[in-house]
């Protein structure tokens, strides 16, 4: 899995009509900016409203996943949301003229087609995975259903179906690694049962459905007069089935599982609505919308509880956000009060750095030498720091800044810190930055401890 967020280098534009609105619509995937997210904006509506790409913002899970927010609202968004996860684009916003996306062939393969027309590529900024660290369940007994996600340091989807039909055996559909999605799962389309054909019509769904962009499924064997009622609802001049295949116009299959190759795209589209890429083992049997939702929500809730009181961790393996070269060209300190040797997350509103101890630091000289503990004044030093990058991060022209530390309040040293210790300092800001002047909150851990916190105030002031 990419280890930093990627956006695309230029816009491409989709047309055509909506599987369940009927209404043919542009789509035009457009390039965002590090921490972005996915966001959709209906641009034929009054002040081309946006919606965050968000399981909080699920309205509807008939037949497909639909989302409102600020008053946009979008149908039908899981083949596009599988198409970006599948490639690992992070960042993009999709403007469309209608209600729904195109349905194109029933696939996310279109999708995935334009954006690496636009040709994904990375940004300055590292990719924020929620890592399962506990088992997540949704069940419904009552259909069947059961979904799961594992504790795992990597992406793996499992999915099984069986319909009880002779003609849809149980399939099962196994993804081992992101990067597989777009040779083996992105062409499968949807996929519905004959007898499901008119109730969704009745209902008002499948308005732009078509055996061209569905793979319709019999489930009993049909006489003329049926299937001339189906060639009517359908529109098609004839409509035939194989008792054979059990498939509507003898339609061929891309896979033998392409079925369940579908549910798993769903799936992986569904879960996108955490608003995150995750790290787990996803396991669905007899998968759906609305079961996809659920699983979603109750993974973006264990993540919100996770952040509330979040220790940050260091993988010395991840390359850095910064280098010290890079830090050592932000800030103006030098020896001895270069105090930060790297920095491992930057966003709009938070940073984490880190300081290896070691019992070379000069101040142990001085600072009991026969029992060395960093000083507090000089942890509060590495912190604002650290809280330095974050003010500079806010400008575009970093290096015509200084970054002072005008105010410090509510000092605590919880524990002491000596040689051998690695510190991670994290600041985040209490508002946005206004006038040069931030206020942030620090804290300072060691084995996920928290050693030293204080709230901070920093001023940017423009070199002369």
């Amino acid at each position: 899995m990419n280890n930093k967020q990627h956006t695309i280098t230029k816009a491409v534009t989709l047309s055509g009509v909506g599987l369940h609105t009927g209404i043919v619509a542009n789509l035009t995937f457009l390039p965002a900016p590090a921490n972005h997210g996915i966001k959709f904006q209906r641009v034929d509506l009054p002040g081309q409203p946006i919606a965050d790409a968000d399981v909080d913002y699920v309205v509807d899970t008939s037949r497909g996943t639909t989302i409102e927010h600020n008053g946009a609202r979008i149908n039908t968004v899981e083949h596009v949301l599988a198409a970006l996860v599948g490639l690992e684009v992070d960042n993009i916003l999709i403007q469309l003229d209608g209600p729904e996306p195109p349905i194109m062939d029933g696939s996310s393969i279109k999708f995935v087609e334009a954006l690496k027309d636009a040709v994904p590529v990375e940004q300055d900024a590292h990719r924020k995975f929620f890592e399962i660290t506990e088992e997540v369940r949704f069940k419904d007994l009552e259909n069947g259903i059961e979904l799961a996600a594992l504790p795992l340091n990597d992406y793996r989807m499992a999915v099984m179906v069986d319909y009880n039909s002779k003609f849809l055996s149980s399939q099962h559909a196994n993804l081992s690694h992101v990067s597989q999605f777009e040779k083996d799962f992105s062409m499968c389309r949807t996929f519905c049962f004959v007898h499901e054909i008119e109730v969704l019509y009745k209902a008002g769904l499948i308005k732009g459905g078509d055996l061209n962009n569905a793979i319709v499924i019999a489930d009993k064997d049909y006489s003329e007069a049926e299937l001339a009622h189906l060639s009517e609802v359908l529109g098609k001049p004839k409509v035939s089935v194989s008792k054979e295949a059990g498939i509507l116009n003898n339609t061929n299959l891309h896979f033998s599982n392409e079925m369940a190759r579908h549910k798993l795209l769903d799936l992986m589209g569904d879960l996108a609505l955490v608003g995150r890429p995750i790290k787990a083992q996803i396991l669905a049997s007899r998968p759906g919308h609305a079961s996809n939702v659920e699983l979603a929500r109750k993974i973006k809730k264990l993540m919100l509880d996770a952040e509330k009181n979040k220790v940050p961790t260091y993988d010395p393996k991840q390359p850095p956000i910064f280098t010290h070269e890079r830090v050592y060209e932000l800030l103006p300190h030098r020896y001895p009060f270069q105090m930060i040797d790297k920095i491992i997350y930057l966003d709009d509103n938070s940073v984490v750095g880190v300081k290896n101890v070691t019992m070379n630091e000069n101040y142990f000289m001085g600072h009991f030498p026969n029992n060395p503990v960093m000083p507090g004044v000089m942890q509060v030093e590495a912190m604002a720091q650290t809280g330095g990058i974050l003010v500079l991060s806010s400008v575009e022209d970093p290096e015509n800044y200084w970054p002072y530390l005008v105010g410090i309040e509510n000092c605590r040293f919880r524990k002491s810190v000596i040689p051998g210790d690695t510190i991670i300092f994290k600041c985040e800001l209490q508002a946005p930055i206004r006038r040069g002047i931030a206020k942030m909150t620090g804290k300072a851990y060691v084995a996920g401890q928290v050693v030293c916190e204080a709230e901070m105030t920093a001023s940017l002031v423009r070199k002369s």
